[in-house]
Parts: structure tokens; sequence; C-alpha cells
């Protein structure tokens, strides 16, 4: 039963959650949050200040000393918005490795959203029908349509409660110009996104995060209803709310059960975005859900553990439904993609004694086959150097930043050049996985050679392993040659040496 702990470094706040995989589900055993405001002079100098990276250090210390004591197998600390803006990002990373031993990983604003709705969905209580997921931190708004448990958009804006807070409103109360230019601010970014979520045609409105649970709290004191409420706010609701919080000084705000002192100081910015987008947007309403980020974090380590997982599932589809988007966007050949594919998992399978990969280099080895010639979407010329770019760079979703940059790298190498650690790809690989990418490059230029004509000469392939060589038996479709992948084959058997230390030969049945 493997322990996970996921660390989720906000531009308000740092929270820790420890679960269990117990019988393909979580179970949680700890959970912490702090706020630090990590975020607070990203947003204006563009610097972390050295205040807030010591209270956030500090506070992954007290994490750290957390995950220790409960004796977790695999933490996973990922940073957001502040961390994606700050100019000296690189100095807090190094901190906190120095501090607790942990990589922090800077994600994107869509690989946030993913995580996000992976959270949220990892609930069987979701509904499967149209909804808007909204997300509203510190430093960013990260909005998600799914239909199905599966993402249809995503988008991120930068309308965290910490950013528009330091960016708008200066005094206490807030002035009434500062209210008109934020109001102001926030409705342009809204507006960029409106055609997107109307043609959705939303049918629920899930909102996650601290403001949201503020804003849902406020909501049900105001009604002074008797018994327990859902924590579901209305359009009308919003409305009253946003004004009404607007009109108080902070130390009035922070009277208001459910607010709580710090988010007191920021709540104003968040009311207004809320209603801007529920006004905008013509959305009834939000329902809240304490679900979120660490929770989608944890959803992917329990399924990286083991795909049989309701998140394993739902990560395969979200992965493979992504890649063929952009198969279609960048106009690649889907059948040659899948012809090739093919003859990467038979020859993965066929050569498993001989390459010994990790059983995961099996999917990155597939995704590769699938986007390797993306780059010709740019140019013909450099197409190779083009499609490690767009792949390391392009929001492939439910990859992490470094299973792209090994999927790029695989896919790089499939012209006259050949891998060495000096190159720029490569070093990009952790040292660990270099000699793997290596062995998984050979794989995928074979699975190409056998499909170069792209007229699936080959009906078969029989693969032969011996102490000293490795035969590939060609069985050519009626009426076809295969001269050309022949060639093509032969052209790699000084590399196949190189790595594999063995012959490689080939035969016609």
């Amino acid at each position: 039963m493997p322990t996970f702990a996921a660390v989720d470094i906000g531009s308000n706040s740092v929270r820790l959650k420890i679960a269990r995989l117990q019988a393909g589900r979580l179970r949680a055993l700890h959970e912490d949050r702090e706020v630090t405001r990590l975020g607070e002079g990203v947003f204006g100098s563009g610097f972390l200040t050295p205040e807030s990276m010591a209270e956030t250090v500090k506070v992954l210390r007290r994490f750290h000393r957390a995950t220790q004591q409960i004796v977790t197998d695999s933490v996973r600390v990922v940073a957001t918005s502040a961390l994606r803006d700050a100019r000296n990002s690189q100095a807090f990373l190094e901190w906190v490795r120095s501090a607790t031993g942990w990589r922090v990983e800077i994600i994107s604003g869509v690989e946030e959203a993913r995580l996000i709705h992976l959270g949220l969905v990892s609930s069987p209580r979701v509904d499967r029908s149209s909804t808007l997921m909204m997300d509203l931190g510190g430093g960013s708004c990260e909005l998600t349509i799914t239909q199905g448990g599966h993402i249809r958009d995503a988008v991120s804006l930068p309308l965290g409660a910490v950013r528009l807070t330091n960016e708008f409103l200066r005094h206490d109360p807030s002035r009434k110009g500062e209210l008109k230019r934020l109001r102001g601010f926030v409705t342009r970014e809204v507006n960029r996104i409106t055609d997107r979520i109307a043609s959705a045609k939303v049918k629920n409105v899930i909102a996650t995060s601290g403001t949201a649970a503020a804003l849902a709290a406020v909501a049900i004191r105001l009604r002074r209803g008797a018994g327990r409420q859902r924590p579901v706010v209305s359009r009308a609701e919003m409305t009253r709310i946003a004004k009404r919080l607007a009109r108080l000084p902070v130390a009035e705000r922070r009277k208001i059960e459910g607010i709580g002192p710090r988010r007191a100081e920021i709540i104003v910015a968040g009311a207004a975005v809320y209603h801007e987008l529920l006004d905008r947007l013509h959305l009834k309403g939000f329902r809240y859900s304490p679900l979120g980020l660490r929770d989608g974090i944890l959803a992917q380590m329990a399924a990286d553990y083991d795909r049989s997982t309701r998140s394993g599932r739902q990560i395969e589809s979200e992965r493979w439904e992504s890649i063929m988007t952009a198969v279609d966007h960048y106009h690649i050949d889907r059948k040659h993609a899948l012809d090739v594919r093919d003859a990467a998992s038979l020859l993965f399978t066929g050569l498993r004694s001989l390459h010994r990969l990790p059983p995961e280099y099996r999917e990155w080895l597939s995704a590769a086959a699938m986007l390797y010639e993306v780059g010709d979407y740019v140019n013909r010329n450099g197409r190779h150097r083009h499609t490690h770019y767009i792949i390391s760079n392009s929001e492939i979703l439910g990859y992490t930043p470094q299973q792209r940059r090994l999927i790029a790298a695989i896919a790089r190498y499939l012209g006259k050049s050949r891998p060495t650690l000096e190159d720029g790809p490569m070093k990009l690989v952790d040292p660990g996985d270099r000699d793997n990418v290596h062995k998984a490059i050979l794989l995928l230029r074979l699975a190409r050679a056998l499909n170069l004509g792209r007229s699936r000469a080959v009906e078969k392939v029989r693969i032969g392993v011996r102490s000293a060589e490795v035969r590939l038996t060609l069985v050519p479709r009626r009426r076809s040659g295969v001269d050309l992948e022949l060639w093509a084959i032969e052209k790699e058997c000084s590399y196949f040496r190189e790595v594999f230390g063995r012959e490689l030969s080939t035969a016609v049945s």
C-alpha cells in the first residue's frame, strides 16, 4: 500500500496532502496548509521577496517532517503562477532543494488546469455532463470545460486574487476608481473566452480553492437558513456578496465567519472575479468543491503506480486524445503514424530481453512514433530540431515536462545525426534516463525504417534474438517489394551494434 504526498506551492498559500492507495482508492492521511503570500512581490516587481521565500521554506520544512513521520513512498512538489512569473525563481528552487531535498516542478497554467480537473473527476460524485471548472488562486484563474469526464478546453487567465489586489486595490476600503479599474481589467480578460464557454453549453459549474470556499461560506451565512446547506452560490448572491465586501474595510471583513484573517485581505478581488465570470458568461452560479490541485497530483501519482485505477484510465484517455489532437493540428499523416507506432510496439515487445527498458517506455516510444513528424509543420529544413521544440513545449495533456522532454528526445534523432551527451536535447533528459533514451531512439528508427515507403509493404516481422545476433525477417505483402525497407534497416546496423553490442541482420520470407 504505497503512500503519496502532494505539495502545492501557490501564490497565496502552500498546501500538503498525504494519502495512501488502498484497493485502487486514495485514502487521506494528513493535510496541512499555510498562507505565505509567495507571489505578493512577484506581481509588482517581478521578484520573489526574501521574506516570502523564507516563510514558504519554513512551512515546507514542516511539511517535510510530516512526510518523514508518516513515511511516504513518493513526494511530488509543484509550483504555479508565482514561480512561473518570478525572475528569481531558480534561487527559490535551490533554497527548497537544500532545505528539504525536494525538486520543485513549475507547471504551466494548462497543466495546472488538467491536474485540478483530474482531482475533481477522481471523485465519482462529479456529474458527467458539460461542466465548467473554475479555480481562482493567488496568481491565476484556471477555467476548464469538461464533458463525459474529458477535457474539451482549458485556459489560464491572470486573474489571481493576490495579483489583482496588489495591482488595483491600494486603499482600505477600496475606492470607487480602483474597483472600476479592477472590474474593467477582469472584464477584458473574461471577454477573451466568452465565446469558447458559450459554445460548450455548460450545465454545471464547480469552483475550487480557498476563495471559492470563503464565498460559499458567506453565501450560506447570509441566507440565515436552518440546517445544513449545500455550498452553492447563485449569480444573484455573488453580485450582492461582491458589492458588500467591496464596501467593508479589511477589519470588518475579518469578522465575517468563513473568510479568515488573511483571506480577508484579498477577498474583494477574488469576489470581483467570480462576479464577473458568472455575469459575463451568463452562468446560474457555482458549487464549491474542496478537491483541487493537490488531489489531482495524488491521482496522477496513483495512476503512475497502478494504471488500473480510475485515475489511470482517465490519464490514458487524456493522453491519447491530446496526441491525436496534435496529430490533426500539425497535419501529420495519421495512417503512417499509427503504422510506425504499431511497429515500435512490436519491436519493444520482441526485443524486450535485449533492451530491458522500463514498462513506461512503451508509452513514451508510442507517443514519439505518433509525433515525430510534427516538425514538418514548421519547415522540412531542420524538421527534427523543430520536432524536439514542439513536443517539449506544447501542452500535450497528461505528460509532465520531464516526460515530454523524454518523448521529444526519442523523436528528435530520426535523421542522419545520432545522440551524444553534448547535445542539447540529451542534456535536458535526466542522467539516469539517457541510456534508456538511446535504446528507445534506436527502436523508433527501426520502426520508421520498416514503414519507410509508407505503403505497408511489410505485412509481418519475425524477430529472432540470439547471443550474438538479432535477425529481422520481413514478410512482404503480395506483389509488394521491401527493398526500400531493407535498405533503411541496413543503415541502422552499425548504430544497433553500438547500442546493443550485437549484429543486426535482415531476411525476407
